[in-house]
């Protein structure tokens, strides 16, 4: 039987610790809330305050639901308050010392039944909890901010932990209607050790210049349908945070991936913390502003000095898989003319009806009338002839993705089409600097990748070699946005944007996973309620391809010689076994 809580404590009283508060007065529990001085409570108090009242703006809550939830919060600078208290949930900064100290302290107050918990997100509870006389009843219980909002909650057991306590804890944050995890005491534990490396990536993309902020924090928003980009979400975070949780992840596992990345220190040291300083990768209108305002990096949006766009009315695309038919729909439905070449008359036809289907579906929701679909098709032509692509001005290949294979096809086009037509690929891994090399017009090849549904997926990867021309450059980025796409523009190197910050972020929940530090349900569980994604890593790999999946990060890993890109085994191991995902029935899950 678990014991029955009824009054807990919070130490610190930022953004997290006020959340605490709340989900716990929300729940029913008395609680005492503490905070090193009278500045510090008026700023806890504000952030529970302004929290609720957005809630009962919204209908979330009545006046007396308020009332009841404020009335049940009780504020002090004295840790002695806390002497009757069930449960203290710490919530201070990430400080290792400062953490220590406290529970040196609380456990000289707090009765001997109370349990003792720490929010860390990174530092070992381990090493917090033999700072007291009795580390059996510390535990790690690590909210996602905002608490009040994310269901999740890691509950991390250390090697000394009692079963009692854990298991209280545990049925405590399902009382608190979470999804509670449970892990072992690992620095980032589950969600982190996934998302810190990932943002590290980021910024090391950032860095290098590779991508603008902007870029970066589209591609995975449009990409990959996250709700922010890497580098907002740092700024989110706290760079000092950030700082904090990547230097002791690496320190605990001497992973370079999670070495922090040279410009984090810089900005930390400068004082560019993000949000809450105002600024860090991004400018805020106001320190603890959400607004962003502009700065000396954010993007013109227009055409560079000097630059003349090139005239596009018309447009080839070859192949007539689904890539294919998506990225005709897409130009026609746009108003443009395009001829497309497929391999055979019934390919031809196949497209055609594809795009037929996808009208009448469009039309049956009222999103298209009849006069729209006729004229979208009116705007088709189909051919079994390259030579079909003569006086196009631009040409988007999207066919096997297989190197020989494209530079036959780039061969052909460079003869075929006229002088001044771009030529485009949707590669998605492979070199385009490899298609451009084979054609006598290198300044005229460029990578246009889009991703699948193309129809639906609004970001389009603008990929430019070392001989891309500016001109080109600034023509396929507007042409996408004249397409109603979000162009994000990057160097040709292996992944480009998306797929080698996504990948890695896969691998390591794959080497989570091979380690037994969690099931694959639990780390699915970890980054949807967590970090809010729209799915968990091994769903989306069972949905992307096992083989797939296993190709890309091959190509990452000998692009980039990381010894942390390297496949993990048990991805080589599956795609061996031929177990590659939903479409063989069987990856990381089975299906039916």
């Amino acid at each position: 039987m678990t014991r029955d809580f009824s009054t807990v404590g919070v130490i610190g009283l930022g953004t997290m610790g006020a959340g605490i508060v709340e989900v716990f007065a929300r729940n029913g529990f008395d609680v005492i809330a503490v905070e090193v001085d009278d500045a510090g409570v008026e700023r806890g108090r504000g952030f529970l305050t302004k929290s609720t009242e957005r809630g009962l703006q919204r209908g979330k809550m009545d006046q007396e639901a308020f009332d009841a939830l404020h009335g049940r919060v009780t504020y002090t600078t004295d840790v002695a308050d806390l002497k009757d208290v069930d449960l203290v949930v710490e919530a201070v900064p990430e400080s290792l010392e400062l953490k220590r100290s406290i529970f040196a302290r609380l456990d000289e107050v707090v009765g001997p039944d109370a349990i003792l918990a720490t929010n860390t997100s990174s530092l070992p509870v381990t090493e917090i909890a033999v700072s007291t006389s009795n580390p059996k009843r510390v535990v790690g219980m690590h909210f996602f901010n905002p608490a009040p909002v994310l269901q999740f909650v890691e509950v991390i057991r250390t090697v000394i932990t009692a079963d009692d306590v854990f298991e209280d804890v545990k049925a405590l944050a399902e009382r608190l209607e979470k999804k509670p995890v449970v892990v072992g005491d690992k620095a980032g534990f589950i969600a982190n050790a996934l998302l810190f490396g990932y943002l590290n990536h980021a910024v090391s993309m950032y860095e290098s210049k590779y991508a603008t902020r902007e870029d970066l924090d589209a591609a995975m928003r449009y990409g990959c349908g996250y709700p922010m980009g890497p580098l907002a979400l740092l700024d989110l975070i706290g760079l000092d945070t950030a700082y904090e949780i990547l230097d002791t992840m690496y320190k605990q596992g001497r992973n370079r991936l999670h070495a922090p990345q040279p410009i984090i220190k810089q900005m930390v040291s400068a004082g560019l913390l993000g949000r809450k300083s105002g600024k860090g990768f991004y400018t805020y209108e106001a320190p603890g502003s959400p607004v962003v305002v502009a700065d000396d990096q954010t993007p013109s949006g227009a055409v560079p000095e000097g630059v003349q766009l090139r005239e596009i009315t018309s447009v080839g695309v070859v192949g007539s898989g689904t890539m294919a038919t998506g990225i005709i729909e897409v130009f026609a439905k746009a108003g443009y003319d395009v001829t497309y070449v497929a391999r055979g008359d019934d390919k031809v036809a196949g497209v055609k009806a594809a795009i037929e289907k996808s009208n009448a579906r469009a039309i049956s929701k009222g999103r298209m009338t009849e006069a729209d679909a006729e004229a979208l098709l009116g705007r088709l032509t189909g051919a079994t002839s390259r030579e079909a692509l003569a006086d196009v001005d631009i040409v988007v290949e999207a066919i096997a993705e297989d190197l020989e294979i494209k530079q036959e096809l780039f061969r052909d086009l460079d003869r075929i089409c006229k002088p001044g037509a771009i030529l485009a690929t949707t590669t998605s891994s492979l070199p385009i600097i490899d298609c451009a090399k084979v054609t006598e017009r290198p300044g005229d090849v460029i990578g246009m990748h889009f991703f699948n549904p193309a129809q639906v997926m609004k970001l389009v990867e603008v990929v430019h070699t070392v001989s891309t021309s500016t001109d080109v450059i600034a023509t396929v980025q507007d042409l996408c946005g004249r397409l109603g796409k979000v162009a994000v523009t990057c160097g040709d190197r292996s992944g480009f944007i998306v797929n080698a910050l996504l990948f890695p972020y896969l691998n390591d929940a794959i080497k989570m996973l091979e380690a037994n530090y969690a099931s694959a349900d639990d780390i699915d569980t970890a980054t949807k309620t967590g970090l809010a994604l729209p799915m968990g890593p091994f769903e989306l790999l069972d949905v992307v391809g096992l083989d797939v999946s296993l190709a890309i990060q091959r190509e990452l890993y000998i692009e980039f010689r990381e010894p942390g890109f390297a496949p993990a085994p048990l991805l080589e191991h599956l795609v061996t076994a031929g177990y590659l995902g939903r479409k063989t029935g069987r990856g990381f899950r089975t299906y039916a």
